[in-house]
This record gives C-alpha cells, structure tokens and sequence, in this order.
C-alpha cells in the first residue's frame, strides 16, 4: 500500500524519486492538540457578530488564514467581503477567546518524530496558517531546539495562504530543498490540498473529526489515524521513500 501510493505521486508529480531533506508540518492539530480550542472559539466569537459557523465546519477551514475564513462566512453570509477593520477585530476577539483555554497539549508521537527526524539530519519546517503568538512560544517549550524561525512560515508570511500553495512552496524555500526532497505532515483537508498543489508528497494524519476519506478526497498521498501511528511507522515510511532512489 505505501509503495503504491509513493508509486502513484512519482507518476502524477513526474518526478522520478525523492531524496528526502526535510519534513514540511502544520502546526495545530499535527504538533498540537489545539483544534478543539480553535474550533469553539471561531463558533462563538462569530456567533456574537451574527455569524454562522459550527464546531464542525471549523475543522473544514482549519489552515487558512484567520482573515480568509472571516470573510468566506461574512461574504457568504452578506453576499459582500467583509471591512478590513471588522476582519481585524472579529480575529482579535477569536485570539482572545482561544487564549482563555489550557494550554494546548503536545500531539502524542509528535516529539519522538522530530527526534528521529534531527537524529537522521532530515530538516523539520513549520507551514502554519496560524498567527496565534502563543502558539508560537509553545513550540518553543514543547519542542526545544527543533524549529529555527528563519525555517517557519506563518499567517505573517503569505499573502495568499492554504489551499494555495504557496504556504508550502515558501517551506521548500526556507529549507533550501525542491519538491521531491520533501514530504507534508497535514491534518486538515485544505492544507492536503495545499501540500500536494506544491507537488509534495503529502501524509494526512486524521487527528480530528472529519472522515478520513474527505483527507485521501483532498488529495492525500497517504492517509495514517494519528500522529503517534507516523511516527510509529516512521520507519517504514523513510525506508520506502528512500527505495525510490534505487
């Protein structure tokens, strides 16, 4: 099974094997288990401006930028984008109402993966739609030395964000690697779309809700239950994408 779906990414991507470098990971809900506080937040916080947005269809947007899914629920709501100045302070109030939570905690698997990946000289790369701060100094103490800043891409840093690519070709960038020298760790549908619209072969860990077909439907080269189970199989998987060079 993972040989047939490495086989089928080298066929569509026409690339002719990967020689991995560096390994591309969404932030929430891959290294962290801060979904579910992302999801209530956006629900209630667009609820008090009169907007619909369920718990569920929050996991849907999950990777975008804040301001893009603000103005997707206002325009399809009001037939119209969103002010600017509203778009900033819906997303200020979404800050605030996240931050009320625990902290989020470390996704099991996901300290030991990036172990293995350091041990092994392969670069691990921050891709994140998020620009939660406190997030970003979580990572830091959850995950010391891991992720360098120069090697990050953030809310602040695209213009377009997931599902463009964009947010991952910037990854290959700050990395120094191409396309076939790399793969995607993703949990959410439009960061699989993202991840393999920059032509990367991408892994969807279903941490969340949703059902693992709607991940493979996005496009996912490969599709494992949890963090814990990649880095479980880690193994395999490295061992099968290096047999590719043979």
């Amino acid at each position: 099974m993972l040989k047939d779906s490495i086989d089928r990414y080298l066929q569509k991507s026409g690339h002719k094997n990967i020689q991995l470098k560096a390994v591309l990971f969404d932030m929430d809900g891959v290294l962290f288990n801060s979904m579910p506080y992302h999801a209530d937040a956006w629900h209630k916080v667009m609820k008090r401006h009169g907007l619909d947005l369920s718990r569920e269809e929050a996991y849907l947007h999950e990777g975008r930028t804040g301001s893009s899914t603000i103005n997707i629920v206002y325009r399809r709501q009001f037939g119209k984008d969103a002010d600017p100045d509203l778009i900033e302070s819906i997303y200020a109030e979404k800050s605030a109402e996240f931050s009320k939570n625990p902290e989020p905690e470390c996704m099991p698997g996901a300290g030991e993966i990036l172990h293995k990946l350091k041990s092994e000289g392969i670069i691990p790369v921050l891709v994140t739609g998020s620009g939660q701060h406190s997030l970003f100094d979580r990572l830091t103490h959850c995950f010391p030395g891991m992720f360098e800043r120069e090697r990050m891409v953030t809310a602040f840093d695209v213009k377009y964000g997931k599902p463009n690519p964009e947010p991952y070709l910037m990854g290959l960038e700050k990395a120094g690697v191409k396309a076939n020298e790399a793969i995607v760790v993703e949990n959410a549908p439009i960061g699989v779309q993202a991840g393999t619209a920059a032509g990367i072969f991408t892994v969807a860990v279903n941490t969340g809700p949703l059902d693992g077909q709607v991940l493979l439907d996005a496009g996912a080269n490969l599709l494992l239950p949890s963090m814990q189970a990649f880095c479980d199989q880690w193994g395999k998987v490295h061992e099968a994408l290096n047999n590719t060079l043979k």
